[in-house]
């Protein structure tokens, strides 16, 4: 996985800094069962753009003592929200699918990144990777997201 400055989308004119949207995705961990619960950090954010990472837990294994496939979707969708919801615009799952490349081992950390690939009105495609401590990919996730309008957090006046 390369830890390289937070890419952008090639046409973005960027209308908040990644400081905005590295609160929205706090905001909206802060209300969120799943992400304290797994104990899900929060990596980096910025606007189209998200990574998140879980160490895998006991609690997150299946039967065969690998990451549940059900864990690892959970932590791409979540990228994919903190990605999505990165404008400050309330924005939901309309679709995703995800296939599993490669099994996550009991105690390792995964990471998933989550990168806007395009834009179209209140609807948004995004691609997330999710890879484990050694960089191979361990799934790719696409999201289709749709707007529903309404802050997620209310912005501070100036």
């Amino acid at each position: 996985m390369p830890e390289s400055d937070t890419p952008k989308p090639a046409d973005s004119a960027s209308s908040l800094d990644d400081d905005t949207a590295l609160r929205i995705a706090r905001a909206m961990a802060s209300k969120e069962g799943t992400t304290p619960a797994l104990g899900l950090e929060i990596e980096a954010a910025g606007e189209g753009y998200a990574r998140v990472a879980m160490r895998l837990s006991p609690a997150t294994l299946n039967g065969f003592g690998m990451a549940h496939g059900g864990m690892v979707f959970l932590l791409a969708d979540t990228a994919f929200a903190y990605a999505c919801n990165s404008r400050n615009v309330q924005t939901v799952a309309q679709h995703a699918s995800i296939s599993f490349i490669d099994a996550g081992r009991a105690g390792e950390r995964i990471v998933a990144e989550a990168q806007e690939r395009a834009v179209k009105g209140r609807t948004g495609v995004y691609a997330v990777s999710v890879f484990g401590e050694d960089g191979r990919i361990i799934a790719e996730f696409q999201g289709l997201s749709r707007t529903i309008g309404g802050p997620v957090i209310e912005e501070e006046q100036e």
